[in-house]
């Protein structure tokens, strides 16, 4: 166990890791610059060395690297890892985080024992399976999931459930597995022992809705590259129009006569490169659009009610994997599946090319989620708003809907706030400028990913994102046009001493 004295501040370990590498490299002038500029510039990087002293980091390193060698198939190292979503526990009772996916499990509502594939097949055990973890005389009880990318040897675990005086929401959810530190700034345990306890727990996750077992897995599996496509800065410079050629398919014909919108036409712009899959867009969906929290057992049954996830995907050496993510929100595609299926007209659009929800006409068929290859559209399964209290009231927005059970439901790209600022311009005498109109995904996102606008302003950002060579429409060779665009990721890998 790691005592205090041989922690490394963040801040400290930084600049001896920098130093270390990089020649010449002058912490407080260049480390300011790099800043600035988003790159370490102008510097030879050198060979890491193992036998570098980097004074109490490397204490860090070598326990880890200790800890790598496990003395039997039944020790590991145990990692003590703050949940990203509720943190220390702290946050157990705010049921948004609570259902709020973690961006690289997509758990919810749990906590798990983490382990990459060769621990998983060393200990002969699948997600779900739960494991006894003993440190000494203390032990916990977790299910498994497995993850690419998880040191051999190693199992993360995550504090901060299994509370008994959180509250409602948070009381005895996940495992207390705080049994097992000797304090609460111990994070690393070494030599744990791991058995099966032979029973399989069900662990309620998103990442897999709606596909269709295995053989819907593995199709996506399949699909990824075209979904989220990809390219380095040096591949991109190349071939700057390898977007376009990701997928052929012949001319596309439509049934119908393409709409003219000589007014507003609303899209938006999703780049790939900025999304690190945060997730606060969700949260903020939630928020602004009176979005229900559902609990555990409604999300193991796919019922879980956000109107925008953050699709996760990895690709690469298992051991050491990319990570991609895709925010996938409703595409409000001008030729709509689940308009053309409708039997009551509930799903229709508007004069501004907006895919609307008129819920007092729908009945809840669900065939527009049948027809829906997005899988973006919820239906409403809980009559939670019928018994409130004025006081609870007040916790929706006023300007947004709240759902009936039995009505399908779906992102509306803010239309409230799309009405707001009409009105606003109308009174005013004037047009709407573009970056007035911020649904709350693009508001809240810490790295501007999202950009919502006017596609019939020329001038608009978005329809300059929608013009750029890296802009392509996820499953547009269905000729739904979808009016949601994503751009490309374009990563800038360092080579250097690979």
């Amino acid at each position: 166990m790691l005592t205090n004295d041989e922690l490394v501040k963040g801040y400290d370990l930084l600049k001896r890791t920098l130093i270390e590498q990089y020649t010449g490299f002058s912490f407080e002038k260049d480390w300011r610059k790099s800043l600035h500029d988003g790159v370490i510039k102008r510097t030879k990087r050198n060979k890491l060395n193992p036998q570098l002293d980097w004074g109490n980091a490397g204490k860090i390193t070598q326990k880890l690297r200790k800890s790598a060698n496990v003395k039997s198939e039944r020790e590991f190292e145990l990692i003590f890892q703050q949940d990203y979503c509720i943190h220390d526990g702290r946050f157990a009772n705010n049921g948004w985080l609570m259902e709020l996916p973690d961006p690289m499990t997509k758990i919810t509502w749990d906590n798990a024992a983490v382990m990459g594939p060769e621990n998983a097949k060393k200990l002969d055990v699948v997600r779900g399976d739960e494991i006894k973890i003993t440190n000494g005389k203390d032990s916990i009880e977790l299910p498994v999931y497995v993850q690419p990318g998880i040191a051999d040897g190693s199992i993360i675990v995550n504090p901060g459930y299994g509370r008994k005086n959180a509250g409602r929401v948070g009381n005895d959810s996940g495992v207390d597995v705080n049994s097992l530190r000797k304090s609460d700034r111990m994070y690393f345990a070494d030599g744990v022992t791991v058995e099966k306890t032979g029973r399989k727990l069900e662990l309620a996750t998103t990442q897999d809705h709606h596909t269709i077992k295995q053989v819907g897995i593995e199709q996506t599996s399949k699909r990824a590259p075209v979904l989220i496509r990809a390219a380095t800065l040096e591949e991109y410079k190349e071939h700057p129009e390898f977007v376009k050629h990701a997928v052929h398919h012949p001319e596309l014909k439509s049934l119908f006569k393409d709409v003219e919108y000589n007014g507003h036409k609303w899209g938006m712009a999703i780049d790939l490169s900025k999304c690190n899959g945060c997730s606060a867009c969700v949260v903020a969906c939630q928020a602004e659009n009176n979005i229900p929290v559902v609990g555990k057992e409604a999300v193991i049954r796919q019922r879980e009610m956000q109107w925008l996830r953050i699709d996760r995907y990895f690709s690469g050496d298992p051991k050491n994997p990319d990570v991609s993510f895709l925010p996938m929100p409703c595409q409000q595609c001008e030729n709509a599946p689940c308009e053309q299926v409708c039997p009551v007209g509930a799903t229709m659009h508007n004069d501004e090319g907006l895919n609307d929800m008129i819920y007092n006409r729908c009945v809840g068929v669900r065939y527009c989620l049948n027809n829906c290859p997005y899988k973006v559209r919820r239906f409403n399964f809980f009559g939670r708003f019928n018994d409130i209290t004025e006081i609870e009231k007040m916790v929706f927005n006023p300007n947004v809907t709240v759902r009936m059970r039995g009505v399908m439901e779906k992102c509306t790209y803010c239309i409230q706030r799309i009405q707001e600022a009409k009105i606003i311009a109308k009174n005013e005498n004037r047009e709407i400028t573009d970056g007035e109109i911020v649904p709350a995904c693009a508001q809240t996102c810490p790295t501007k990913a999202i950009v919502f606008g006017d596609l019939n302003d020329e001038a608009s950002e978005v329809r300059k994102l929608h013009d750029h060579n890296r802009s392509y429409g996820i499953l547009e060779e269905y000729n739904i046009k979808p009016r949601t665009k994503y751009l490309a990721k374009l990563s800038n890998p360092n080579y250097d001493n690979a």
